[in-house]
């Protein structure tokens, strides 16, 4: 009567200091799985003096062989081989088995997550991700400047219907956030900064805080921040989409050129509304202001109409707005850049309009912090 077949098992036993090691079962093809695991179980916790017990396996073929002498290593394995308690067959499949990882299988040692290499590992995948993308950026601006370039000197090839719409879409869509915004900001602006120059008995110049906080930075910053999240993924959104539906193929096919078609409207659209919106925040942005020292400085609003009048130079304007035409640039390319970057699923639409809403704030917010380290060092 043949014995079943049963799947191989690995025993280790401990007592009065010694291991034993007892393998039983059969240890062939079929049960490869079943044994790689159990042997992948025990592996961590097999000592140096272990003893080994192979006379109870039932039959064994080369890959339950390579199971065990991935388990015990290929010394012990030859070691095995050298039992004259073993049949023959056994006795020289272990050796040959033995042999082979011994000259041909040297073993791929695994990668310790070492904490410090994964983070500079990181942190140069990031700096490669973010050149890439800077060279990307470069590259369109390149033929976004281009496209201009070609068609200013022909008013045949102005898409003003294109242009109109989107002006309305980013302009003047914008101005009652922008101005409700800024109109807080200012208020709180104007509200810090009398409670804090109360203590030198210094509250007047709260005016002149907020002046030159709209005038210079505040204005043109929220207006840019706001247009990022707001306009930008617009656009991501709007040529994705196109990108995902095939319709910019479509345009390519019919001879079109898709980014004088799509790309320069939005683009001059923004450099058109980003400075009239700015001017709009400022206003709004200093309207809160006095609202604010107006209701808590008791001061009256000719006072600080006066008083702003007087402080206020025509250069602090003109500092912050010509600020405004780089924003806009910057803005409208990222977010046309990565719109037709979007590969043709929902899910790239997704990304690419977060990425687009994150490179813009972050391209602005460097910008400023340039613009104004440039500033200080002229004496503007």
């Amino acid at each position: 009567m043949a014995t079943p077949s049963l799947p191989g098992t690995v025993t280790l036993t401990r007592d009065a200091g010694s291991e034993r090691l007892v393998l039983r079962g059969d240890w062939t093809l079929p049960f490869y799985e079943v044994l790689q695991k159990r042997a992948n179980e025990i592996a961590g916790s097999i000592g140096a003096g272990v003893e080994v017990d192979i006379h109870d396996v039932h039959a064994m073929d080369t890959s339950g062989a390579f199971v065990i002498a991935e388990l015990l290593g290929s010394s012990r394995t030859q070691a095995l081989s050298q039992d004259e308690a073993l049949p023959a067959a056994r006795r020289a499949l272990l050796k040959t088995v033995g042999d082979a990882i011994d000259t041909y299988c040297k073993g791929v040692r695994r990668k310790r997550d070492a904490g410090f290499v994964v983070m500079l590992e990181r942190i140069g995948r990031a700096v490669e991700s973010f050149w890439k993308q800077t060279l990307k950026l470069l590259a369109f601006i390149g033929i976004t400047l281009q496209g201009f370039a070609t068609t200013a000197w022909r008013p045949k090839r102005w898409r003003v219907t294109s242009l109109v719409s989107h002006l309305e879409q980013t302009g003047l869509d914008a101005v009652p956030i922008l101005a409700l915004l800024s109109f807080m900001v200012g208020a709180v602006v104007a509200f810090l900064g009398s409670t804090a120059l109360a203590a030198y008995g210094a509250s007047v110049f709260t005016v002149d805080l907020v002046g030159f906080a709209f005038l210079r930075e505040f204005g043109v910053l929220l207006t840019a921040i706001l247009l990022a999240g707001r306009t930008a993924s617009a656009f991501t959104a709007q040529i994705g989409s196109m990108k995902a539906r095939e319709e910019i193929d479509a345009i390519r096919t019919l001879g079109l050129d898709p980014v004088e078609l799509l790309v320069l409207p939005r683009v001059l659209a923004l450099l058109i509304a980003l400075p009239l919106l700015t001017f709009v925040a400022m206003i709004a942005g200093i309207v809160g202001g006095g609202v604010v020292c107006v209701a808590t400085l008791k001061m009256s609003p000719s006072m600080f109409l006066t008083m702003f009048q007087e402080d206020m130079q025509l250069r602090q304007f003109l500092v912050g707005i010509a600020k405004a035409p780089v924003f806009a640039f910057m803005i409208s390319v990222i977010g046309c850049m990565e719109g037709f970057k979007v590969s043709g699923s929902a899910q790239s639409v997704g990304e690419h309009t977060t990425s687009a809403v994150v490179q813009s704030i972050f391209v602005v917010i460097l910008l400023d912090a340039v613009a104004a380290l440039f500033y200080m060092e002229m004496g503007w």
